[in-house]
């Protein structure tokens, strides 16, 4: 049987994995529950080792008039003082500034290069179980009854991942009671400031930090955010805050008056068909990411989930899939080592994850109200090292990973 993918989620990891996979000649078709490309969600965020897979694949040329390039995260005192910023791109020191660009733009450009390059998109066929698992083959069941086969089956389905109920049948992600309350408002209303740097998140200890993030190719927009944590509520409690829009609008202006004037003027306006909400869930550690024939495999959301702090969650979710299809064509004709090589593939970008991990705990240390008359010492004051994150060459990657092994 000749090597045939079959990819569940139709999202960002989803056709960005068809890409790869179709670069490296392996057929693969998509399927996908929602009955047209996916158009919700705000935008995103895209730090320069995803958009260098993005230019790999000859999407970035595609997006890169639709998203604002910015080099740095601000971070701003409540008076409105500096207090920080974070690396973000740099053309210069890295190939790419940063990108926000919102989602449905990005899923519109890649669904298009799927039907370009002749690759299947299914809709309306939504996943339901794995079926039969064998050495060469997986068998699976969508909710309308039908049945397919393919030699490997790929969960790229997120964090509430149908695929992953297959390796781990009792794993719930957890809520962890905290959402993210977000807006898009026009720039103009901001009135921000000759030489105010943005994105901003702007701290404050009593009320939370408020962010404030340009979107749109002109920057003539700008998300205003702020997250909302309530232990107290249950999920149907969070389920009616999700429903309700005009509360989002109230919270977004909350205290504003506690924050500099620019916040007061980013929520002067805000209309409740500009409103997003973010639930935030975690999974833990995963032991493993594919099945025991490797013939079922999860990754992005469905595999590890990433805090925000680093802004590194679809940023990750595209290396792996990107280094998994590299990891498929080194397996290509060899499938007795396929087993091993997803071992070795995971154990590598677990320590790409367990990095970022480790630098969104130093960003959260670091923007933490300080206790009083803690100043800061030089280490939490001088730039992060990004090289590590920013620079990677994925293929050299993956050699180094199955050097011996596979190759």
């Amino acid at each position: 049987m000749s090597a045939h993918v079959a990819i569940i989620g139709a999202g960002l990891s989803g056709l960005t994995l068809a890409l790869a996979l179709h670069q490296q000649s392996i057929a693969c078709t998509l399927y996908e529950a929602r009955s047209t490309p996916l158009n919700i969600g705000g935008a995103i965020m895209l730090s320069p080792n995803a958009l260098r897979i993005l230019d790999a694949l000859c999407v970035f040329k595609r997006i890169r008039s639709q998203g604002y390039e910015f080099d740095h995260l601000h971070f701003r005192s409540p008076e409105d003082k500096p207090l920080d910023t974070f690396e973000f791109g740099s053309e210069e020191k890295y190939g790419y500034s940063g990108m926000r660009i919102y989602r449905h733009v990005l899923i519109n450009e890649l669904s298009a290069m799927a039907a370009e390059s002749g690759i299947p998109i299914r809709y309306h066929k939504k996943f339901t179980r794995v079926l039969s698992e064998a050495e060469s083959s997986v068998t699976w069941e969508f909710y309308d009854g039908t049945r397919e086969t393919a030699t490997c089956l790929v969960g790229a389905d997120g964090i509430h991942s149908k695929v992953r109920e297959y390796l781990y049948p009792d794993l719930e992600p957890t809520f962890t009671h905290t959402m993210a309350v977000t807006a898009a408002v026009l720039t103009k209303q901001l009135q921000v400031p000759e030489g105010y740097g943005l994105p901003v998140t702007i701290m404050n200890k009593v009320h939370g930090a408020f962010v404030i993030a340009p979107q749109q190719a002109d920057g003539s927009e700008v998300l205003i955010g702020r997250q909302k944590r309530a232990p107290q509520l249950d999920r149907d409690g969070w389920n009616a805050l999700l429903n309700d829009k005009e509360w989002c609008i109230d919270f977004l202006r909350d205290n504003a008056a506690d924050f500099p004037e620019i916040v007061g003027n980013a929520v002067s306006s805000i209309s409740t068909d500009k409103i997003n909400l973010w639930p935030f869930y975690i999974v833990p550690k995963l032991e493993t990411w594919s099945s025991k024939f490797s013939r079922v495999v999860i990754l992005g959301d469905a595999a590890h989930a990433i805090p925000p702090s680093a802004g590194q969650g679809i940023n990750q979710g595209f290396e792996d899939v990107y280094t998994f299809a590299l990891i498929l064509r080194h397996c290509e004709g060899k499938q007795e080592l396929l087993q091993e090589a997803l071992k070795t593939w995971q154990a590598g970008r677990q320590e790409r994850v367990d990095r970022v991990l480790a630098l969104n705990a130093e960003i959260d240390k670091r923007r933490a109200p300080k206790m009083p008359g803690q100043g800061d010492d030089e280490a939490q004051s001088k730039p992060f090292e990004l090289g590590w994150l920013y620079k990677p060459d994925f293929t050299d990657m993956v050699d180094g990973w199955l050097a011996g092994k596979v190759l």
